[in-house]
């Protein structure tokens, strides 16, 4: 293999497309952003290298504030309706005694709340992403960066009148719904990693993507530790203030800087099946590049598709019980700690890219995202089990890995098809993720309840288990690809 698979973790004929419409002709460029309108041409031009990038950390920065935090408000205001202390009772000093029957039932109505959340906004976004991923390709990369940022700001608008209102905590259904509307962050990620690709030459492009990926782990970081400090200082209603003025200023960063990488059509439509119907095509037929691999091509598409589903749901479903499983007995956990917490979550952002790069120098990229689900399932493990913050910690630690299986997992895919098909390949990458986060919420919030009675940490002892599967479905195609090569070698 001349060149690594988190090499074409993203297209190259947009980026030759682009090229060739940016550089034949000065006279073009100028007719296509007079005849579009004001989503091609921001009033400003940003003269340092940067681009999507301050769009991407303003936006991850607010969801990261607000995930954990939203979490303990409801768990809060379910307790102060119950008339539950929380962790000032015995049961929370002790981890031998018995758990209070109110603190079970506040736990188990949280992670209900928790599940109908996250079912109503992505069951929406579900539909929403891949429609706009791909009428991205058509009508440009800005309006897909701007649009969900207006609707994550709706959603923190909606948050902040059930806080000072002391409105019943369904009402935040009513705010995912609008954020799910407009796309959500899944939306702002694929529009981002899209606008790289447009931009980029291929030599540049995998530094690129690694610095979006340094972006999500540094802001999620940064935004864990001030949320747990300012929420136990001031409560919940300031730091929300930040979500929004955060949303919103990625939006009008996206509005006033970000420059158009495609020539905008002006006869794009949003709200056609043709989306649909070329992902559809896509997976039914492998692609256009299955000439030569027949079957065998069809089924790794599909199989590595299976694996970035299970995957993805593991982590998208796991982390919506940390903060419910370190606020509850026998950790107890405040803010603070919950924080710090969330921190050394996403610090495994920047530690996974380092330790990609670093394995990529002797190791294959299937062997790399081995490793990574290595890292992940003793993580789970020890999380499965932990009864003190240090036995937190160390699980924490030992994920430090956990991120490097998607990004080998999406470059295996994007190799898969071909050029005029990347388009679809990511819409549907976005659709699953969308559908990652409603299978991982619906199962995992259900799991957790129901195991509360014969083991605590079982939901995490289960994601463990669930990862051997693509852990199994990538080492069995790497020995079978190797297979094919060594015989297609001594047959030439």
């Amino acid at each position: 293999m001349d060149e690594p698979d988190t090499a074409a973790i993203l297209p190259g004929d947009v980026l030759t497309a682009t090229d060739e419409e940016t550089h034949d002709s000065g006279d073009h460029t100028h007719e296509a952003e007079v005849a579009s309108t004001g989503f091609v041409r921001p009033p400003f031009r940003v003269t340092c290298p940067v681009s999507v990038e301050p769009v991407l950390f303003l936006s991850m920065f607010s969801l990261a504030l607000q995930a954990p935090l939203s979490t303990q408000y409801l768990w809060d205001r379910i307790s102060e309706d119950l008339g539950y202390n929380g962790s000032k009772t015995s049961g929370c000093s002790n981890g031998s005694v018995p758990p209070d029957p109110l603190q079970t039932e506040v736990e188990i109505l949280t992670a209900h709340w928790n599940l109908y959340i996250s079912l109503g906004g992505f069951s929406v976004g579900l539909f929403v992403v891949p429609l706009l991923g791909s009428w991205s390709d058509l009508a440009g990369r800005r309006p897909v960066l701007i649009l969900p940022n207006i609707g994550l700001a709706l959603q923190a608008v909606v948050y902040l009148v059930v806080m000072y209102l002391k409105l019943p905590v369904g009402y935040f259904l009513v705010g995912r719904l609008l954020s799910g509307l407009s796309g959500d962050f899944n939306a702002i990620l694929a529009g981002c990693f899209a606008y790289v690709a447009d931009t980029s030459d291929r030599k540049s492009r995998t530094i690129r993507v690694a610095i979006l990926e340094a972006c999500l782990g540094l802001s999620g970081m940064l935004a864990s530790i001030i949320g747990g400090q300012w929420q136990r200082a001031q409560g919940y209603i300031n730091p929300f203030w930040l979500v929004l003025a955060t949303n919103l200023a990625s939006a009008l960063y996206a509005y006033l800087f970000v420059r158009e990488s495609v020539v905008p059509d002006p006869s794009a439509k949003l709200l056609t099946s043709r989306h649909y119907k070329a992902i559809w095509h896509l997976f039914s037929t492998g692609g256009s590049t299955n000439d030569a691999g027949g079957t065998f091509h069809k089924c790794k598409l599909w199989l590595y598709m299976l694996c970035f589903f299970l995957v993805v749901t593991v982590h998208f479903g796991s982390r919506e019980l940390y903060v419910l499983f370190e606020l509850s007995s026998p950790l107890c956990w405040g803010s603070a700690l919950i924080g710090y917490g969330s921190a050394a979550q996403n610090l495994a952002y920047l530690s996974s890219l380092l330790g990609l790069k670093i394995m990529q120098r002797c190791l294959e990229d299937s062997w790399v995202a081995l490793v990574g689900l290595a890292s992940n399932v003793i993580g789970l493990v020890v999380f499965s089990v932990a009864d003190t913050t240090q036995l937190m910690f160390t699980g924490y630690g030992l994920c430090f890995l956990f991120m490097a299986a998607t990004p080998v997992l999406r470059s295996k895919l994007s190799k898969l098809v071909g050029q005029s098909e990347q388009g679809a390949l990511f819409a549907s990458v976005a659709c699953v993720e969308s559908l990652c986060f409603l299978v991982g919420s619906g199962l995992f919030n259900s799991l957790y309840p129901a195991t509360l009675h014969f083991m605590k940490g079982f939901p995490f002892l289960f994601a463990a288990i669930i990862l051997f599967i693509p852990a199994g479905i990538i080492g069995t195609l790497r020995c079978l690809e190797q297979r094919r090569d060594n015989r297609d070698s001594t047959a030439s």
